[in-house]
């Protein structure tokens, strides 16, 4: 799993230094994207295995990897001793944890009064469910986003684990990280960042509720509205050949494009939000597109007004030509995966870190810019406190 040697990076954060406490999902996320910008982060490993499912891991790349034992006084303070030179410390576990630990934001602050303190959480830190486990099908149910995805009279759909863990969780916890080295560049001080994925999750819903208060949004039905796929002209349709597009014809002048190129009678259909002929318009369409395979499809829509798309595949994605041409997916660790986001055009996010690195790879030499002795790092990996 070792990868090459790590180099300096590019990026807009390449003088930002993170220890990210390791855990899945959006703190990782968050720690990925800090580390393709630039940040030098160490992520602090608990055991030396990891779990198979998580071996493949694009979330680890451009990280060093330090193994510590935090459960013991020795550990923790080596952790603290970490802390005190770095710009960010970045977790994900439960409330009180890292506090039980000895390792918790007001300890951490007294010592580097610089650092911010990036936390994520589920339900937040708060309230009656603070304690609780959960997951992202759980905290985007909450704010009713679950419930507003699905067919009409059918169950609701999870969409994958973006919603909350990654789009509620990683990202806003990266935005605020974000926030405050800015705020930190101008005070001089830092602070905790408290990302909650049930925060996120309704941040995300900013839309819906503007358009329900408007009068647009059904929020107890599903599969009804404009952007749910009730609308005929913002949906997906089988292709003759099993596979599916996608068509996002809001706005007039692209639902008369598609109008025009799919033959539809312009009569028939003129009135776009006349929601009295969103029922036939769907089964007309439905009908359409099986007549054609979805390559024949793009042939004919790709790259028009319409707003089409092909429903690709995961592995389909990187040979996309519009992928193709913007390099966002990058083979690393033996898989495709897709690269950093976003561009910057004077300071170019890298890949120069490399790929993952084996759990506690870099425990020595990471300890050695401490002025750590070899010696001393032997006693502390035969004592069980440099793991891995």
């Amino acid at each position: 799993m070792s990868s090459p040697i790590m180099t300096a990076s590019t990026g807009p954060l390449a003088n930002v230094k993170v220890i990210e406490l390791a855990g899945i999902g959006p703190a990782p996320m968050a720690g990925m994207m800090l580390a393709d910008m630039g940040a030098e982060v160490i992520r602090i490993e608990r055991s030396a295995q990891r779990d198979p499912l998580w071996v493949k891991d694009p979330s680890q790349r451009g990280k060093r990897s330090v193994g510590l034992n935090l459960k013991c006084p020795e550990g923790r303070e080596l952790l603290l001793r970490l802390i005190d030179q770095v710009d960010v410390l970045i977790e994900g576990y439960r409330p009180g944890v890292v506090e039980r630990l000895g390792i918790g934001p007001d300890l951490c602050l007294e010592r580097n009064p610089r650092l911010i303190f990036g936390r994520v959480t589920g339900w937040g830190r708060e309230g009656p469910l603070a304690q609780a486990a959960g997951h992202d099908i759980n905290y985007i149910s909450l704010c009713g986003a679950l419930h507003a995805i699905g067919r009409p009279k059918d169950r609701p759909v999870p969409p994958l684990n973006l919603v909350g863990d990654m789009g509620g969780g990683g990202m806003l916890l990266t935005v605020g990280v974000l926030a405050a080295l800015l705020e930190r560049a101008q005070s001089g001080k830092g602070q905790v960042v408290d990302a909650a994925m049930i925060d996120g999750a309704a941040l995300q819903m900013w839309l819906l509720h503007g358009m329900h208060a408007s009068g647009h949004w059904d929020a107890r039905e599903r599969g009804v509205n404009l952007l749910d796929g009730g609308a005929p002209f913002y949906d997906t349709y089988e292709t003759r050949d099993g596979q599916y597009v996608s068509i996002g014809s809001l706005e007039p002048q692209f639902y008369g494009r598609l109008c025009e190129l799919l033959g539809l009678d312009s009569e028939r259909y003129g009135r776009q939000m006349d929601r009295s002929g969103w029922s036939a318009m769907k089964a007309e369409l439905t009908a359409i597109f099986k007549e054609k395979t979805r390559s024949e499809w793009c042939a004919l829509l790709e790259g028009t007004d319409v707003c089409f798309a092909p429903v690709l595949y995961m592995t389909e994605a990187p040979s996309h030509p519009q992928y193709q041409a913007r390099g966002t997916y990058v083979e690393l660790d033996g898989f495709m995966q897709p690269g950093p986001a976003p561009r910057f055009s004077r300071t170019p996010s890298t890949l120069a870190r490399g790929g993952a690195r084996a759990p506690g790879e870099d425990g020595a030499a990471t300890l050695s810019r401490l002025g750590i002795g070899e010696e001393e790092i032997a006693k502390l990996r035969k004592a069980g406190i440099l793991t891995c």
